[in-house]
Formats: structure tokens, sequence, C-alpha cells
């Protein structure tokens, strides 16, 4: 792009919407107000207190501010857990196709990440079975992502139950990654996997943040909710490594959560009416299968069928659909999904429309 060569993206995993005014005010006039000092490293009492109700109001689930961490996005809260958590060798169950990072932060924490493959014609839904074959006597937790990136679905209430069911039975922490809960489609209803009863509320640390539900990507502020050890050693980690999340930032949180769940439908319908258009124009194309997304704001369609000789895998298409189409997409071996690639339509319309028809176009040349 920057040799003015028009490439249309698909790649990034933000909302293409503003932050909404009213936060962006909070931390302007908190700027204005001298608010630029150091913060308790897990957060101002008053975000923290703001999560809190948040999670009792949405989420059903009652914390106190003392088991809140408040950090720098909520990738930083899940580095931060797996740092808790795991001593060298312990196991962590990754369900794939899943968020890459989550594999690479168990390997810095010293831990082995234990994959169990979801089909696509599944749904990208886990198997109870797999999931229990899974386990040994090192496993120390599973992370949950729903919705999930990078294939937008969304687990059912019954699989929650089947994990939560298999963390008590084997003394498992669940990581429950629900930083997409807002965004689904169809008439999906979110469900935390810690308000499955107080058993799993006691083994689950919730992650979530204000990234994806308020287009805060760069702003970098997530949480962890937990049973208060693991809060303490979480704040008492985090102060040795980034102290606080930026000050003026944090009133901008508290300014998000406090907005009612309304101000961002808009987002959410328009994801909705996006959503429908990319698949239909993606399975369209012979030869292309998708699962229609519950959540998020990624497709993940299988192209295998245009995988052989000269294209062997799906990052080889990648690069064919990069440098032929001009169309930028990620490669699904990346999460482990081979034989798919990632599209991220937090883009307009009309990129969807033009990016899906240089793809098929390009396609067709190999088909």
């Amino acid at each position: 792009m920057a040799e003015g060569i028009d490439v249309i993206s698909f790649g990034a995993g933000e909302p293409d919407f503003n932050t909404p005014e009213p936060i962006c005010k909070a931390a302007i006039d908190a700027i204005n107000q001298g608010f630029t000092k150091y913060t308790p490293s897990a957060g101002i009492p008053e975000l923290r207190k703001a999560v809190v109700n948040k999670l009792e109001n949405e989420n059903g689930l009652k914390y106190t501010p003392e088991q809140v961490v408040v950090s720098c996005g909520a990738k930083h809260s899940v580095y931060n857990t797996m740092q808790v958590l795991l001593d060298p060798g312990d196991e962590v169950i990754l369900i794939a196709p899943y968020w890459m990072t989550y594999a690479d932060q168990v390997r810095l924490a010293g831990g082995v990440p234990v994959v169990v493959a979801a089909s696509s014609e599944s749904g990208f839904i886990p198997e109870y079975d797999d999931l229990k074959a899974a386990v040994t006597n090192r496993t120390k937790a599973i992370i949950v992502n729903s919705p999930s990136n990078p294939t937008g679905a969304v687990l059912p209430r019954e699989t929650l139950k089947q994990i939560a069911a298999l963390a008590l039975k084997y003394s498992l922490w669940v990581v429950s990654d629900e930083i997409y809960e807002h965004l689904l489609y169809d008439g999906e209803k979110h469900t935390s996997l810690a308000s499955l009863g107080s058993g799993i509320f006691d083994q689950t640390i919730t992650i979530n943040g204000c990234s994806k539900s308020y287009a805060m990507t760069g702003w970098r502020i997530g949480y962890a909710a937990a049973p208060l050890p693991i809060a303490k050693a979480m704040s008492n980690f985090q102060d040795q490594v980034t102290s606080n999340p930026t000050s003026f930032v944090q009133k901008g949180a508290v300014a998000a959560l406090n907005l009612p769940a309304s101000s961002m439908e808009a987002m959410r319908v328009e994801f909705e009416a996006r959503r429908d258009l990319i698949h239909s124009l993606l399975t369209a194309i012979p030869g292309v299968k998708m699962q229609k997304p519950k959540g998020a704001f990624y497709a993940f369609p299988d192209i295998s069928a245009y995988l052989g000789k000269d294209l062997q895998t799906d990052a080889d298409l990648a690069t064919y659909l990069l440098d032929e189409a001009k169309v930028a997409t990620v490669p699904g071996s990346v999460f482990e999904g081979s034989g798919h690639i990632r599209l991220s339509y937090a883009t307009s319309r009309s990129d969807i429309e033009k990016g899906v028809a240089r793809i098929a176009e390009a396609l067709k040349r190999i088909a």
C-alpha cells in the first residue's frame, strides 16, 4: 500500500468504527484534569467497580473489586493468567482453530499446548469425548473462546456445561475469553461459563475487555475476574511488569462500561449485515465451503478445493491472493485450521464486495 498498490485487507481484527464520543470525552477530561499519574497496579477502584457491576448485571457473575485485575488489553490479561497458573510442563487444552496467541503464551509460561481439533462440519464445536481424551495428569487448564477468533463459532450452552463438568471432574482451571460477547447474530445469547454453578465459578478466570465491544482496540484495556488468590497473584505479577494500565484511559473505560448496552447495537447490526454479505459472496464461489459465523467478525471459509500441485497449503493460497488479487487474508494454518483462510469483515461493505470479487476471479484462474 505504501507503493500505491490498491490492496483490500481482510486481516485486521478490530472494528472499523470510531470509539464513541462519551468515552473519548471522559479520557480527554481526565487529561485536562491532570489525571496522568500512576494508579493502583490492578486498576483504579472506580473502574474495578464498574467491571464488577458489568459482570453482575450482564453475565450473572458476582465478584468483588479485589477479584478484578485491569490490564493493558485482554491479551495482557491472558498472559498474566498463564504466568500465574502454570508451572513448567503443565498442559493447557486449546480448541482448534484457536487464536494463535494462546499457544505462544502457554509456552512463554513454560506450559505445553494440547490441541483438540473441532471440525468445520460441527460448526467448530468440540466433542466432549475428544476433550476428555486430551486430559492427562499434567493438564492444568483449558482455554475457551466464545464467540471465537478465528471461526466466529459460538459454543452452545450444553457444550459449555460439558466443559464445566470436565473441569470439575479433573480439577482444571478454565480460562474463558469472552472478548467478543456482544458481537452475536441470529438471536444468539452469550453464556459466561463461570455462571453455570458455584463450583465452576471457583475454577474459572473470566477474561474480557473494551477493545471489540466499544471499538477501543488501541486504548489497550482488558480485565480478568478470578478467585481472590489468583487475582492477587496476577496483580502482584503485573506490578512488576507494566505497573498500571494508562491512567486516563481507565477513565475512558469507566465511561464505556457505564454506557447503555444499546449504545453499540448499531455496530453489531452492521457487522451482522456484513456477515450475511460476505457469507453469501464466499459461498457463491465454486468449491468454497463455509459455516455462517454466529459471532465475532471473522469468516473462516474452507478453500481446500483449491489446494494442489501449485498451491499446496493455505499459506500458499493466501500469498497467491495477495500477489494476484491484491487481497490480504490470514492462512488458517496460523490458527491450526489448515485448509482455510480467515477474513475479517470489520471493513466496509464495498470493500467486502470488491475484495471477494477479486478472490473469486483469482480462484477461477487456478480451478
